[in-house]
C-alpha cells in the first residue's frame, strides 16, 4: 500500500509539471507576433530565422514543447536575449533561486513561530477577552497587503529610523549580522499576512479538537493544561496549519515579486517580474516550471510529513 502511495504522488507530480509547462509553451506559441520579433525587435529576418530553429518555434507546439522539455532536462533552460546579447537563465537562476529560498524559508519559520503559540493560546482562552483581541488584531492585519508593509516599514523603519539598510542582499560571507539586516524587512513584510492566516486556522482546528473526548478524558486523569494543549492537542489540529504553510509557498512566490523589488533582493520574484516586463516569454516558461516543480515537491514533502504528525491522516492516504 505504501508503494501505491509513492507512485501515485509522484505520478501527481509528472502530471502537474507537465500542464503547466506545456500549458506556458501553448501560450508562446498563441503570441500575436512571431517571439522572435519580440526577442530581436531590430534583428533582420535572417537572425529572426536563425532564432526561431533555434528555439525550435518551426517545429509546431509539439516539436517546440519536446525540444524545451530535453533542453529543460538536459539543465538548459534557455537564453535571455538583449540587443548586445544573449545570458543564459540558469546563471541568472544561480544568483536568484538561493536568494528566493532563503526568504521564504525565513518568512515560514517566523510565521509558524508566532502563529503557533497565538493560535493555541487564542484557542484555549476561546470568547475571552484575550482571543477577542487576538482575533480582531489578526483580522486587521490580514487585510493590509504585504507591499503596502514594506512600504511603511521602508520609510519608517529604514530611512526615517535608519535602523536597517533599504536595498540590496548580502550573503552569509559578508557576515551573518550583515545578511539578516538585509533580510528582517522583507521577511517581515511577507509574514504578517501569514501569521494572520496561521493563527486563525490552528485556532479553529484547536477548539474543535479541545472538544473531543480523548481530551476530556486526559483533563480527568489531572493532566496539566500545558500537556494537553501541546501533546494531546496541538498535533492533530496542526495538519492544517502545515498542509496550508506548503500551500503558501507557491503564493510566497507571487508576493515576493513586488516584495524583492521594493528592497532590490533580486531573487525568483524578481525574475518573473523581469521576464514578463522584458517579454522574455521561453525564459519565463522555464522560470515558470522550476516554481511549479519546487512547490509540487514541497507539497509531497509536508503530504509526508503529516502522516507522521498525525498517524490518522497517513492510514487514510495509504488505504485511498
Amino acid at each position: 500500500m505504501r508503494g501505491s502511495f509513492w507512485v501515485q504522488r509522484l505520478a501527481q507530480l509528472l502530471i502537474t509539471v507537465f500542464f503547466v509547462t506545456f500549458g506556458c509553451s501553448l501560450l508562446v506559441q498563441l503570441l500575436p507576433v512571431s517571439p522572435a520579433e519580440i526577442l530581436l525587435p531590430v534583428g533582420s529576418p535572417e537572425e529572426r530565422e536563425l532564432l526561431t530553429k533555434e528555439i525550435g518555434l518551426d517545429r509546431g507546439p509539439i516539436g517546440y514543447y519536446l525540444k524545451w522539455l530535453g533542453d529543460f532536462v538536459s539543465g538548459d533552460f534557455g537564453k535571455i536575449y538583449y540587443s548586445g546579447g544573449t545570458e543564459e537563465v540558469s546563471s541568472r537562476l544561480a544568483v536568484a533561486f538561493p536568494r528566493s529560498l532563503l526568504l521564504m524559508i525565513y518568512t515560514q519559520v517566523l510565521a509558524l513561530a508566532i502563529a503557533i503559540p497565538l493560535g493555541v493560546w487564542s484557542a484555549y482562552r476561546v470568547g475571552r477577552r484575550a482571543d477577542k483581541v487576538i482575533s480582531n488584531t489578526l483580522f486587521a492585519m490580514s487585510s493590509i497587503p504585504n507591499f503596502a508593509i514594506a512600504l511603511v516599514l521602508v520609510l519608517v523603519i529604514g530611512v526615517r529610523l535608519q535602523w536597517l539598510p533599504t536595498l540590496d542582499y548580502q550573503p552569509y560571507s559578508a557576515g551573518i549580522w550583515e545578511h539578516f539586516r538585509h533580510m528582517i524587512m522583507p521577511v517581515v513584510s511577507l509574514s504578517v499576512g501569514l501569521i494572520a492566516a496561521y493563527t486563525r486556522l490552528l485556532r479553529a482546528d484547536m477548539i474543535a479538537t479541545l472538544r473531543e473526548d480523548y481530551i476530556t478524558m486526559a483533563a480527568s486523569k489531572g493532566l496539566s493544561d500545558r500537556r494537553i494543549l501541546w501533546r494531546h492537542a496541538f498535533r492533530p489540529s496542526s495538519v492544517t496549519l502545515f498542509t496550508s504553510a506548503a500551500l503558501n509557498m507557491g503564493a510566497l512566490i507571487g508576493g515576493a515579486i513586488v516584495v524583492e523589488t521594493i528592497f532590490a533582493t533580486y531573487g525568483v520574484g524578481f525574475e518573473v517580474f523581469s521576464a514578463i516586463s522584458g517579454r522574455q516569454y521561453v525564459a519565463l516558461q522555464s522560470i515558470v516550471a522550476i516554481i511549479c516543480i519546487f512547490y509540487v515537491v514541497f507539497n509531497l514533502v509536508v503530504d509526508v510529513i503529516a502522516g507522521y504528525v498525525d498517524p490518522r491522516t497517513k492510514d487514510r492516504r495509504v488505504n485511498a
